[in-house]
């Protein structure tokens, strides 16, 4: 089994993994050793920069029992040119499990045909799975639940967007969104969530979003890759930045997300960032704890010890 897309989990296993996630973030708190992957080893494959994403991956195999290699394409013989699916036939007979950060969603679909170990996607251009799954646990923990609150995202229709598409569509959530005309998120990915129960509207404005909100979600506006259309992007998002006035049209107890790195004084305030209203660092936190518990998931058939 991969991990690709949300799509590649399904609803079961999406709320099962975020319920797993925190608990074994609780074990962990009281200091509860859990090792259930000594002598497996994790490849994380990155064509992108990273910090979250790496780190909490190295140290969730670690705390799982298990050890890492990290390796970029220029350490590979991919940089010279070999094909994917001949480096992916033969890593997967190396280690037990890969974790692929690249560009083209593409990459890692070819990849994950040719493996014979599952392939998790720490981000491509069009998902990041791993992220939006930590997200939902961050309002689990905080909110009790996700499913009837009005869950806000403002700014890029990008890979974060696409995968919180996805996952509202799993669990039937109500979703907003406010993006410019030209960044908006996958069609086909919104006609599928639809079809799967989620509650999906586009509102004309960040304000008009950001209306009694509960959660309000936002990320860069100019993503990895993106960097030649800077002064296009940063144009056409005036007026996404989610800052007090924004908040303060949103609920009371209304909390704010970010999946960093945040470029401060654009798409969020540092008084938001670092307000009472921010979770996003018990949501950067969180995505340590959701790895283990993809990772087990992946590497044990979801057998819990």
């Amino acid at each position: 089994m991969h991990l690709l897309t949300l799509h590649d989990l399904g609803k079961e296993a999406v709320a099962e993994l975020i319920d797993r996630a925190i608990e074994l973030k609780k074990r962990h708190k009281r200091g509860i050793p859990y090792r259930p992957l000594v002598g497996k080893t994790l490849l994380l494959f990155f064509e992108k920069p990273s910090t979250r994403t790496r780190i909490s991956f190295e140290v969730a195999m670690s705390q799982l029992g298990g050890s890492t290699i990290f390796v970029t394409s220029q350490d590979t013989q991919l940089g010279r040119g070999e094909p994917i699916k001949d480096t992916a036939r033969v890593v997967s007979r190396y280690v037990d499990s890969v974790v692929i950060r690249t560009h083209e969603h593409e990459r890692i679909e070819e990849f994950a045909r040719h493996s014979t170990v599952p392939v998790i996607n720490g981000l491509t251009r069009t998902h990041h799975p791993c992220q939006v799954l930590a997200d939902v646990m961050t309002i689990v923990e905080k909110k009790g639940a996700c499913r009837g609150l009005k869950i806000v995202w403002i700014g890029d229709g990008n890979n974060m967007a696409n995968s919180w598409i996805e996952i509202a569509g799993l669990l039937k959530l109500r979703l907003t969104l406010a993006c410019p005309a030209d960044f908006m998120p996958r069609k086909e990915l919104v006609e599928a969530a639809l079809k799967g129960g989620a509650e999906i509207e586009f509102a004309p404005t960040p304000q008009d979003a950001a209306k009694d909100a509960d959660v309000i979600n936002t990320d860069v506006w100019t993503s990895m890759g993106d960097e030649e259309e800077r002064e296009k992007r940063e144009e056409a998002f005036k007026g996404y930045q989610i800052n007090e006035a924004l908040l303060g049209l949103a609920g009371p107890e209304c909390i704010v997300m970010h999946c960093l790195p945040a470029h401060r004084g654009e798409e969020i305030t540092d008084g938001i960032m670092d307000g009472s209203h921010s979770v996003v660092w018990d949501e950067a936190e969180n995505r340590l704890h959701m790895q283990k518990a993809i990772l087990e998931r992946l590497l044990t058939g979801g057998e819990q010890r």
